[in-house]
């Protein structure tokens, strides 16, 4: 048997409905046949071929990089897509570019912060790109610090204009994706001052560049930051550094929905609820969860069918060796990362409900769920994207030798996505965030105020602080209530000790600060209970297709315990559960790997990626991996000449010993 033989074997094991799963996997019928279609339409045009990607030089990649991004805009122009179509060609596209920042950030951040008369503005202008912006917040000196950034915006009333200005080396801004050499616009992030009043930081439009020439506005120093890690990988954007000397807006270019300066210098809330600005942030970070799920199982896709097609050791009597997805050790690697791939992606769906929820409750004026809502975004992006991050990784381990081929897909993969750790908040800063929303929620547990939405449990603290899991038998831990409650008791019992903790201290601040590490922990276990809930949630709604409900029961299981047994410390330590129902639960965990196996490659399958948006050749769809391997490695430039480029001038005198008259 080949690879394409084993794959087809494989397929022909599964126990569900694939079509069916694809299916729930994309949200809906709907979603699913867009998603189809787009990503088709992408892999079958060769104008958006990306296997070189690893081999150009950075001049090279980065005019590719626009070359895609305007035929793209271009396909969209003639193909009249609709927002959620454009979307998703940018998505299939696979390349990072200075149009991820102009939808994903620029646009958001004037919807969200502008006036009626700014968006009426500025939006028409971004939706036909005939402006193209950027979000210029992070500085040289400060990033998770927002209330730290030094640039400067000091209104002039003489002139009806705000004077923006870089004071400082370390205030020059740093990083945002399309500032280097393309945005004409930004939304720039200074701190208000009038009347040499400090106001602290907020938003404004600021033109960079001419809309004729292109060229730097006077008073502007821009340009690209450099090659970041990776082949290929993230340089494709042009993240860029930003000075300004005393440059002059219109005072209407200041994002005014929510903070006003008058024509006289005078500062006022506007009656638009500040709260609102969190609107834009909450969005982001949701959308970063979705590309979570996205990332860790393009991985695991590569991994999967890779494992089913690499047979190694296990030969007996002149037969086959074995494939190395049989192996327990294999399994017990990948099937989490297989689970958590499906687990990240109903959380976001999940995520994507509660931002039109609270979205919609903010424009009736009611907060309520806002600050919770906020700490389940930034805990869920710090969660999905270090485990995502981590399992791609391990996903080129598991590939062996191969998955260090840049051919593999993998190497590009992990260098695009773990900035995703750092950007949009720093992943241990925003757990940090998350701790604080626990500590207030513990405080109030004797308020008579009731937990809400993902906190609610707390408000069963009295019992969860006592109970005692009932696991008897390793099936037990199949019951949804016996991992939930686990779950919930961990969390609420880390959160409880930290809180009591915290109380010993004086000085509330020193207590947070000398408890750092703890309250990490405590908010990572309050977001692994949110993901673990909501995959249980998900199976309880009704889901179609022949044996789709089983094995996605099975992959919830297998999620949860292998959290359970990464963390068992914890549950054992809060005296959740008791050594031998931790023991009960990492054997169970190891026969559902079992049960996952023939399963595995449809499980796959049912993302639905096509062979171009995978960009691997381990990963390919029909198997035929190790003749594509081969074919690949003779398009190396090195290859292009038998005898290399140097050899005359370096080897032939080292080879005959002739170093001192050689050219060195």
């Amino acid at each position: 048997m080949d690879g394409v033989d084993y794959l087809a074997d494989e397929r022909s094991k599964a126990q569900f409905d694939v079509d069916e799963l694809k299916i729930v996997w994309a949200g809906s019928r709907h979603a699913f046949e867009v998603s189809d279609r787009i990503s088709r339409l992408v892999a079958s045009d060769p104008a958006f071929r990306k296997d070189n990607r690893p081999m150009l030089g950075r001049k090279e990649l980065f005019k590719n990089t626009l070359r895609k991004a305007t035929y793209a805009w271009k396909r969209i122009i003639e193909l009249c897509l609709n927002e959620e179509e454009a979307s998703k060609l940018r998505f299939y596209v696979d390349e990072p570019a200075f149009t991820d920042l102009h939808w994903g950030m620029f646009v958001p951040a004037i919807k969200g912060q502008g006036t009626d008369e700014q968006q009426q503005k500025w939006l028409p202008l971004a939706y036909k790109m005939q402006i193209i912006g950027c979000y210029a917040q992070t500085e040289l000196g400060h990033g998770s610090n927002v209330q730290g950034l030094e640039t400067t915006a000091t209104f002039d009333p003489q002139t009806d204009e705000f004077i923006i200005h870089s004071p400082t080396l370390t205030s020059s801004k740093w990083w945002p994706g399309g500032l280097g050499k393309i945005s004409t616009h930004g939304v720039v992030y200074a701190r208000l001052i009038t009347d040499g009043q400090d106001h602290g930081v907020h938003g404004f439009i600021v033109q960079l560049r001419s809309l004729d020439d292109h060229s730097p506005l006077p008073g502007i120093t821009v340009g690209d930051i450099g090659m970041k890690f990776g082949n290929g990988a993230y340089n494709t954007m042009d993240n860029g550094v930003l000075r300004f000397d005393h440059v002059r807006i219109p005072r209407n270019q200041m994002l005014m929905r929510v903070f006003q300066v008058t024509r006289e210098g005078k500062v006022k809330q506007s009656n638009v609820p500040r709260q609102l600005v969190y609107g834009t942030m909450v969005f982001v970070r949701q959308t970063i969860v979705a590309d979570a799920s996205c990332a860790i199982s393009r991985a695991v896709c590569i991994a999967t069918r890779y494992s089913a097609i690499r047979r190694q050791f296990g030969s007996q009597n002149g037969g086959a060796e074995t494939q190395v997805i049989d192996y327990k050790t294999q399994q017990n690697r990948l099937f989490p990362l297989l689970a958590s791939a499906y687990a990240f992606r109903f959380v976001g769906e999940w995520l994507k409900w509660l931002y039109t929820d609270v979205t919609q409750r903010l424009q009736a004026n009611d907060f309520s769920t806002l600050p919770e809502a906020h700490a389940c975004t930034a805990g869920l992006k710090s969660l999905t994207t270090s485990a995502t991050a981590d399992a791609i990784e391990e996903c080129r381990k598991l590939c062996g030798g191969h998955g260090y081929l840049c051919t593999s897909g993998l190497p590009e993969l992990f260098a695009v996505y773990v900035p995703a750790c750092t950007y949009e908040g720093d992943n241990i800063v925003l757990l940090l965030q998350v701790a604080r929303f626990l500590m207030k929620t513990v405080s109030q547990l004797g308020s008579g105020k009731k937990p809400v939405g993902t906190t609610a449990y707390m408000g069963r603290a009295e019992h969860l602080l006592q109970c005692q899991s009932d696991v008897q038998r390793a099936d037990d831990w199949l019951k949804p209530s016996a991992i939930l409650e686990a779950f919930e008791a961990r969390a609420t019992r880390m959160s409880v000790a930290c809180a009591r903790n915290l109380s010993k201290f004086k000085n509330q601040e020193d207590g947070f600060l000398e408890l750092q590490a703890d309250l990490v922990e405590a908010a990572v276990a309050h977001c692994q209970l949110i993901v673990v809930s909501k995959f249980i949630e998900k199976l309880q709604q009704d889901i179609p297709g022949n044996g789709v409900k089983q094995v996605l029961g099975l992959l919830c299981n297998v999620y949860a315990l292998h959290i359970l047994h990464k963390h068992l410390g914890d549950f054992l330590s809060t005296g959740c559960i008791t050594p031998k129902q931790g023991s009960l639960a990492s054997e169970l965990q190891r026969s559902l790997c079992s049960q996952v196996r023939p399963n595995a490659i449809a499980l796959v399958d049912a993302f639905n990626y096509t062979d171009h948006y995978l960009g691997s050749v381990l990963g390919r769809s029909d198997g035929n991996v190790y003749p594509k391997l081969y074919e690949e490695a003779w398009k190396d430039p090195l290859n292009d000449t038998v005898v290399p480029d140097g050899y005359h001038e370096y080897i032939r005198p080292l080879l005959k010993q002739q170093l001192r008259t050689a050219r060195l």
